[in-house]
């Protein structure tokens, strides 16, 4: 669908709302009148832009939120090429995540819209260009005789994902991000060899 600049930031706007919402709510029992509450949309604009209707809105929340895990990280998570670089982009996620407290983005995507068609697709892609970033970093640190050959690129870099995800889990239940930083350091500590 092709939209005017006003039609696109309304798109937006009511993407976004409705992945604010998501991010606090059960998404089983978020109606779209919640959404158009929220967003201060008409049904008439919500069904205009996703003609689908809340599975059409969903998934692209899912999309969304799958766009800002990766873009939060940025610029670190593409210039791991360095010690240095892997500590800012290590503090850039501990602090992103300490600012979202208890909301995660992809908390969302794995959670509340796991049922939305489509969401499984949206969060594997994530989870493979997040991987790919991180072992690209790790491969090039391997080339600049920083990391050992021996260290398994692949499996490191989703050993950096599952310990996100799993501090991000243990923040979520009570608001403290030592296990996400713990995770971290462990990782970056084994890299380091």
């Amino acid at each position: 669908m092709k939209l005017t600049a006003k039609g696109q930031a309304t798109r937006q706007r009511i993407i976004e709302g409705a992945a604010s919402y998501l991010r606090s709510d059960d998404a089983a029992s978020v109606t779209l009148d919640d959404i158009r509450a929220i967003t201060g949309t008409s049904k008439g604009q919500i069904f205009h832009y996703f003609p689908d209707g809340k599975e059409e809105l969903f998934l692209a929340v899912a999309r969304f939120e799958a766009a800002r895990v990766l873009s939060d990280q940025q610029p670190h998570l593409s210039a791991l090429t360095s010690w240095a670089a892997w500590e800012r982009w290590r503090d850039s996620v501990v602090a992103r995540y300490r600012a979202q407290g208890r909301t995660c983005p992809l908390g969302v995507l794995m959670g509340q819209l796991n049922t939305t068609p489509g969401a499984h697709e949206v969060i594997g892609t994530l989870l493979d260009r997040w991987q790919s970033e991180l072992r690209e970093g790790v491969a090039e640190m391997q080339e600049a005789g920083l990391v050992r050959s021996a260290v398994d690129a692949d499996r490191a870099s989703a050993a950096l994902i599952a310990g996100i995800q799993g501090g991000v889990q243990v923040l979520r239940s009570t608001g403290d991000v030592t296990h996400l930083e713990a995770a971290l350091d462990l990782v970056i500590d084994y890299l380091r060899g």
